[in-house]
This record gives structure tokens, sequence and C-alpha cells, in this order.
């Protein structure tokens, strides 16, 4: 499943990106925002598909947009196994998925046209982990600081 989550600065781009890719065949589900709202928060919808992610972090994956990618990226990022990547081209989608494994992808509507995020969501869920040995044990020491952190 992939979770889209979006406030009313990535409200367009979402809609967009989840019609291409329900044509594409992938399933997913959309936690709001369900309309523009320009006094939403991006905490409350971030919040709400993180929680779906973390039940199965390793099956589920999310899309989360808003103006500068950072606020939802911030909110992602506080939950046991989200791995939230902010990216704004295909080469960083790509790495995010084969060196940190992101299931998380973090989108700014306001630095990316329709088109340009499309292909980087393309990118983003055509790549998966690269399984290397230094990739691996980076992910442990992550791991090791989420079990410190979130007693």
């Amino acid at each position: 499943m992939i979770y889209f989550a979006a406030d009313h600065r990535g409200f367009k781009l979402k809609e967009e990106l989840k019609k291409y890719l329900v044509e594409q065949g992938h399933e997913v589900e959309d936690v709001g925002a369900f309309s523009y709202d320009k006094d939403d928060d991006y905490v409350d919808f971030a919040r709400e598909a993180s929680e779906k992610i973390a039940e199965n972090p390793s099956l589920h994956k999310g899309i989360f947009i808003c103006g500068s990618g950072h606020g939802m990226n911030m909110v992602a990022d506080k939950y046991r196994s989200i791995r939230a990547a902010l990216c704004f081209n295909r080469q960083v989608a790509a790495q995010s998925r084969e060196h940190e494994d992101a299931n998380v992808l973090i989108l700014a509507s306001d630095w990316l046209e329709s088109e340009e995020a499309k292909d980087i969501v393309t990118v983003w869920l055509g790549k998966s982990f690269s399984g290397e040995e230094r990739h691996i044990r980076r992910l442990k020491k992550i791991e090791e600081i989420e079990e410190h952190n979130f007693r």
C-alpha cells in the first residue's frame, strides 16, 4: 500500500500523483487533505499516514507532500521504522531507496512541476534496497538510535 498525505500546498500535486499511480496499477490510500483548505496543518496528515506505515514499514510506503517538504519530513521521522527522504530529483530518489531503504518519499510542491514529480515517484517506486553490507551496517546503527530514543 502507498499512503498519500498532503497539506493545502501539496494538495494539487497529491491529486495528480495519486491519479497517475492508480493508472499505473498501484494500490493507494489517501489520508488527506481531501480538499483545499489554506488553514490545514501538514502535521495532521503526516501523522496519520506515518502511523499506518509504521504498522508494517517493510510492506507499506508513503508519499507525503507539502510546500517545502521539510514539515512532512520532520513529522515522518518521529516514527519508529520510518525512513523519510526529501527528494528533488531522480538521482536522490534512487539513492534513497538503494542506500537508505527509504519507505517514505517527501516531495516539495513549491519546487516541483507535476512531470518532475511523476518522474521522481516512478524512479523511487522502481528501486529497491541494494542490501550491500555497508548500507545494512548503517541502517542497523539507525535502528540502534531508534531503540535508544523510542523506549
